[in-house]
């Protein structure tokens, strides 16, 4: 008989800021709990045919975080999946009590440092388009960071983790949860 498979039993949101690596562990993690992996900035970019950085810019933030709660919503419903956010939707208190009606959140927890060497060569992140992105990514630290601290779970990141090494360590965190069995 062939090992039983664990089992992810309600959906799992991973939140954190951009460059935790929530894309890359999302979908390790989905792998090896062998369920859908669901991206709620990829939906929306579908959704919308267009960029976020273009949502943005021709819409405004209001519009893109108004969308983005439609999206998670719609994703929260069915199979048990895992789901990344985008780096601000914990942020809605909406999106929060969503996430835990739906779900469980946990939170990919990463120093300001690790960020920075993740995200400091990307341009496709709107909110560092500015005059001086390191101390923008600071304060958007700053202002998160005790916000994602209310996810029901958190895993530390650390650098010399690989991605399957943090997807093993989150799907770690779900079985001493009681949210991943067997």
């Amino acid at each position: 008989m062939p090992p039983k498979l664990p089992r992810l039993m309600k959906p799992v949101v991973l939140v954190g800021m951009m460059g935790a690596g929530k894309s890359a562990v999302g979908l390790a993690l989905s792998r090896m709990l062998d369920v859908d992996f669901l991206d709620s900035d990829e939906a929306l970019v579908k959704a919308a045919n267009m960029s976020i950085a273009e949502i943005f810019e021709r819409d405004g933030e209001a519009f893109f975080r108004k969308r983005e709660t439609e999206v998670i919503d719609r994703l929260l419903t069915g199979a048990p999946a895992v789901l990344s956010t985008g780096g601000g939707a914990f942020m809605s208190e909406g999106n929060r009590a969503l996430i835990s009606e739906k779900g469980v959140s946990l939170w990919l927890k990463a120093d300001l440092e690790l960020l920075w060497n993740r995200v400091k060569h990307k341009t496709t992140r709107p909110l560092l388009q500015t005059d001086d992105p390191r101390a923008t990514l600071a304060e958007i630290y700053e202002a998160r960071d005790p916000i994602y601290a209310l996810a029901d779970l958190s895993v530390e990141a650390q650098e010399d983790y690989s991605i399957e090494d943090m997807a093993e360590a989150v799907c770690n965190r779900l079985v001493e949860a009681g949210i991943v069995e067997g």
